[in-house]
Formats: C-alpha cells, structure tokens, sequence
C-alpha cells in the first residue's frame, strides 16, 4: 500500500472563505484537533501577509510536536525570511513556495515572461533551501499551463532543492482524466522527478475537486491537498475526509493509505464547522448528519437485516457515536473536567471553573446535558475572545400578531459603561438587530442568518450563526443559548465585536488580513 501524505490547508486557503475570520485561540484549537487527526502537514497561513497571520503560523509552529507545519511564501526574498522566523521553533519546518505559471497569469497578474519566471522560481527556491529542510514548490494555475513549458519549469525547480512540487487547479478548471495525464506528462518528462514527491492542490469550481484528487494519486501523486468539510476560496478545496474514506473504502482499488486517524473525523469536521460559520449541509458525504440515515423502507429493511446492504461506511469509522455521555445537575467538577479531555479540548482550570458555573445554570433548566449541549458551552467560554467591547447584559421583546415588534436591550461597552435602546422591526429578529446596531452607533448589513438546535427536545440550546458586512468588513459570528432570541442577540455582537478587534489591531500597527 502507498503512503499518501495528507496536507491541510484549512487554516490558509479555507480561511479565505468569504467571511471566516478565526482569531489567534480558534486557529490554535483547529490546529490541536488537526494533530489529533493525525494530519501529516498543516499550512497555518502566510506568514508575511500581516502581523496577525505571523504571529498565527509562530504559535501554530511552536505547539504542534506531531506533524510538521508550513507557510505559504511568494517567490520573493523577503517572504522566505518572514516565514523562516515564523516557522523556525517548529517540528519539522517546511516552506511552501508559489509562482504563476499559466500564459494567462504570467502576462496579466505577473507580468513576466516565462524566462523570468523561471529564474525567480529557482533563486527563491535556492534561496529558501538555506533555511527550510523542506521546500514544496508550487505551479499556480498549472492546470492551464503549458506542458512542456512545466515539465521545465519543475525539472529546474528540483535541481535547486525543491522536495515536493505542487500541481495546483487553481481556478477547478480541470477533468479527472486531462489532471491525471499531466502527472503522467511530467513523470514521462521531468529526468528527475523520482527524486521528489508529487502533491495535488485542487478546487471544486465544477464539482471534480475530490475526483481529481483521486485520480491524481492513480497517476503518481503521494501527497494530497484540500481542507476539512471541503472549505475555501469560491467553492472551496477537495474535502480531505472525503479523500481519506475513499481510499479506505477503495483499497482494494487505489492500492493507497493516508495515516489519518479516521474515528477523529467527525469531531474534526464539527469543530471547524462551528468556528468557521459554516454549516454542513445534510447530505455532505461523510460528515453531513444524513449521511447514516435510512428513509427509504426498502433501503431500512435491508440495513436492519445487514449493514453492508446499503451502508458501505459505518458511522463508527469516522466517529460518529450512537450514544454519548449524559451529565445531569447531580454531575460533579471531576465529571465535567472528565468529560471535556474525553471530548478532545484543552481548557485551562479557570476556564473549567467558568464553564462548570454555566453548565450548572443550564442544568438547573435542561434535564440532561449532552455531549453537543457541552461542547456549545466550551465555545461560547473558550473561544469568545471579544468581550472588551460589547457584552449582552439584557434583552426585552415584545411581540403579538396585532402588533408592532419592539425591542430593548440593554449592552455593557468596554469601559463598563451601561447601553440602553429601543426600536421597532417587521419581526422580532428585526427589530432586536435595528435595537443593536442603534447601541453599535454604526451601520451593519445582515447577510446571512442560520439558526439551528444543538439536540433534540423543546428545552434544546438554540444556535445561531449570522453573517455581516461592517465598516466595508464581512465577518461572521455564532451565539448559543435555550432563546432563540437571546443566540440571535449573542451571535449578531460577536461578528461585530470581531470587526472591532481587527480595527483595535490596525490602529496598533498589527494589520490583520481577512483575505490573503
């Protein structure tokens, strides 16, 4: 069986998804999990894009002991040195390096020709080989570039140093067919390519990212690229749990095995999906919640009298528990503390402390607190970093068919200073929202607004996520409580408290890039 390295971009490229802005403690937790997964390679970020995103791959860098972390560089000298400091207290260090290579880039965002090019992707390659053990090269736009022109390219590349060479489809342009003959051109072409790795980068613009990835490894490739649930620039990356089950599943076929532990998947896609915003579709292969479930009488009967009749993946292998443990307000601190490392998160014991004052204000209302229901605690406690600005204290709503929704809330600032407003909406939503952004003194555009219930039953936690533009900045933001109205109110001032840390952060000369 081939190894197939697996490299995570799910901190990098999948950040780049429109309005995900994860600050330095999510980054960080996704990182954790990611080791936990047993991911081979996380790229953390861009190191030379801003401050915030140094300090990011830095800390990344330092905590990961499993694995080996890397940053994203251009060709230019003063990246290198950048994503060297930032890298260099790391495990294993590695550099990933890019350049353009398609007519369409290089003409129009570079404009070069394909000589210069090619020597400003061998000097950075050399130059970088001073620093980094390891150096991946990329092709950005390989797919539409011409052949023999990157055959050459990548033969001179690896005479520098370069130890793993990229072939991205960056815009999701290619076929499983056309991608898989490309490795072929340049395993027939390149004289020395057997002496690195071939890694495959693709984007599912045409829905083929996870087929072309699969059929790249038919063809050569022993490293593949994507993001966890598939997230990223326009319609995202290969989703690397769907690659990962495939070659499971189909071993027998691809004669290929990565060393992901496949029972973290399921606790892996949840996280990001609630740091991030961005939530799963139900009928997400692998990790969407419809993916084990049986509606058709025919397809029950069959997987009643045996699984494998209509299920070829069982939830088990990619931890998906049947049952989990209940705590109730009779459960202890031990019992709690127990419960969150079996859970997989690190909380610190002031953090258990807050945390245990919440899940017994919520057990005195829910008769069973379940694993989903925690989890909701953990991350409204750990990972809402933003309260030196605007903290919910009360909402008032008022609403009846006949009349006009009004609301009141009442906001404490930063400076501890008491907010109180009022105003009328359509709706109670609406007019709750009109009310806040009277508090913010600011304008917000609601883009998006998703509510969802963390378990079963009338007395489930309600979760909210919304999305908004503030100040030209889109940002997203998540809030958890048994109100719905209460989430809304929660949610809506963590995605603006997040537009006031960036701009906090640029006026100290920290520039932080939502978008690299």
């Amino acid at each position: 069986m081939r190894k197939i390295n697996i490299f995570d971009t799910t901190l990098r490229d999948g950040e780049q998804s429109a309005g995900v802005n994860l600050n330095l403690q999510e980054k960080l937790e996704i990182a954790r999990q990611l080791e936990r997964l047993k991911v081979d390679i996380i790229e953390a970020g861009f190191p030379a894009a801003s401050k915030g995103d140094f300090q990011s791959v830095k800390q990344i860098a330092e905590t990961i002991k499993h694995g080996s972390v890397t940053g994203l560089s251009r060709s230019v000298q003063s990246d290198i040195d950048t994503a060297w400091e930032a890298l260099k207290g790391g495990a294993e260090p590695r550099l990933h390096l890019f350049i353009a290579t398609s007519p369409i880039h290089m003409a129009h965002k570079l404009r070069m020709t394909p000589e210069q090019v090619i020597e400003a992707a061998v000097s950075s390659v050399k130059y970088a080989k001073r620093y980094f053990p390891i150096v991946q090269w990329s092709a950005e736009d390989a797919c539409r570039s011409e052949l023999p022109f990157l055959a050459e390219i990548v033969a001179k590349v690896i005479e520098a140093g370069a130890s793993v060479i990229n072939i991205p489809d960056t815009v999701g342009y290619i076929t499983p067919k056309e991608y898989g003959e490309i490795f072929d051109f340049l395993r027939k072409n390149v004289p020395n390519i057997e002496k690195i790795s071939l890694s495959a980068h693709c984007h599912d613009d045409l829905g083929m990212a996870v087929a072309n990835s699969l059929a790249a490894i038919e063809h050569g490739a022993t490293q593949i690229e994507g993001t966890i649930n598939g997230i990223g620039e326009r319609a995202g990356n290969a989703a690397l749990e769907e690659v990962a089950v495939a070659l499971y599943i189909r071993k027998d076929y691809y004669k290929a095995e990565t060393g992901l532990n496949l029972q973290e998947i399921k606790r892996t896609s949840n996280l990001v999906s609630k740091l991030t915003g961005m939530t799963l579709p139900a009928n997400k292969a692998i990790v969407g919640k419809n993916a084990f479930a049986h509606e058709s009488g025919i397809h029950q009967d069959g997987v009643l009298k045996e699984k494998t009749t209509y299920e070829i993946i069982s939830p088990e292998l990619v931890g998906v528990q049947s049952n989990s443990m209940v705590l109730g307000k009779h459960s202890g601190r031990h019992a709690l503390r127990n419960r969150v490392v079996e859970l997989g998160y690190t909380l610190s014991e002031a953090e258990i402390n807050k945390l245990f004052v919440r899940f017994k204000e919520l057990a005195d209302k829910k008769k069973d607190i379940t694993d989903d229901d925690l989890v909701a605690l953990i991350f409204e406690e750990k990972f809402d970093l933003f309260k030196e600005f605007y903290q919910l204290s009360s909402i008032q709503v008022q609403y009846g068919t006949n009349q006009i929704p009004t609301a009141v809330v009442v906001l404490m600032d930063g400076q501890g200073n008491e907010i109180q407003e009022a105003a009328t909406g359509a709706g109670s939503v609406e007019s709750l929202y009109n009310t806040l952004e009277r508090c913010f003194k600011t304008e917000v555009k609601l883009l998006d607004y998703r509510i969802e219930s963390v378990s079963g039953g009338r007395d489930a936690l309600a979760q909210v996520f919304v999305k908004v533009r503030v100040n030209e900045m889109e940002t997203s933001g998540r809030g958890t409580a048994q109100d719905v109205l209460e989430a809304s109110a929660k949610a809506y001032i963590n995605a603006v408290n997040r537009v006031f840390m960036i701009e906090k952060m640029r006026e100290e000369n920290q520039k932080v890039v939502i978008k690299n």
